[in-house]
């Protein structure tokens, strides 16, 4: 089976979920169950995490979902360093999806922090999975710094606007050694089906769930998205061509009478 492998642990789901936004624990539950994910991203400044029976926290089953820890609200090194390590104190597992975004607006991730806090965490012993911008070079810093992936944004956070960093994104895949998921941005069961046609190991959706009339069946969607894109990918997408090529023989079906 096509298994997902981060940092040698295989997942059969290439869809990560966030769980923020929804509008009831239900809908997020419901939502996770129809997504087929194994790993849910859970923002540490939403929850007490040494508390299990967190309103958030007592809906995720732990026995099913690998919880990411999400450093999410960081504005610098110092910050995302410190929410890491209090997730592991509670009892976490030494994962955590890094996040540092000091920009209120857009919530770009901030580059050096990024990488400052990425190579503190990995000599700690975290399994590092660093949200950034679609910058090939930050890539490979990050990636030589020990990180576990690579996650490029699509689009600004919430956006829904899809893979408008296509280009990088693309630079980054050629080049990985490690896993690379989109992260942010996506709205669409298409944009994650187009991640995954690109190459993209996985991608992670949150808002594009959450902000649904029907957030099971959109998850249900993207399921399906990200399996018709992984499956695309294998099979080996046919060249694009600037002509048109039929697809039957043009000649030898209309005979002259002689």
């Amino acid at each position: 089976m096509d298994q997902l492998v981060i940092a040698g642990r295989s997942f059969t789901s290439r869809l990560l979920v966030g769980t923020g936004k929804f509008a009831s624990n239900q809908a997020m539950v419901q939502a996770l169950e129809h997504s087929g994910s194994e790993i849910v991203t859970v923002a540490l400044r939403r929850v007490d995490i040494e508390n299990p029976a967190d309103s958030l926290l007592s809906h995720i089953d732990r026995s099913r979902y690998l919880l990411l820890p999400n450093t999410s609200g960081a504005r610098n090194a110092e910050e995302a360093v410190r929410l890491a390590r209090l997730a592991r104190a509670a009892g976490c597992e030494p994962w955590v999806k890094l996040e540092v975004t000091p920009d209120p607006y857009y919530l770009l991730p901030d580059p050096v922090e990024t990488l400052k806090a990425a190579e503190i965490l990995v000599r700690e012993g975290f399994t590092v999975l660093p949200y950034m911008p679609a910058d090939p070079v930050l890539a490979r810093h990050l990636e030589e710094a020990g990180t576990a992936t690579l996650m490029p944004l699509g689009a600004p956070i919430g956006s829904n606007r899809g893979l408008r960093t296509r280009d990088h994104v693309a630079i980054i895949i050629e080049q990985a050694s490690v896993p690379v998921v989109v992260d942010a941005g996506l709205g669409a069961p298409s944009h994650a089906a187009e991640a995954m046609e690109m190459g993209a190991d996985a991608v992670l959706v949150n808002t594009a769930l959450a902000d649904t009339a029907d957030p099971a069946a959109m998850a249900a969607a993207f399921r399906k998205g990200v399996e018709a894109g992984r499956e695309a990918f294998l099979a080996g997408l046919g060249p694009q061509r600037d002509r048109a090529e039929a697809s039957s023989p043009l000649t030898g079906f209309l005979r002259e009478e002689k």
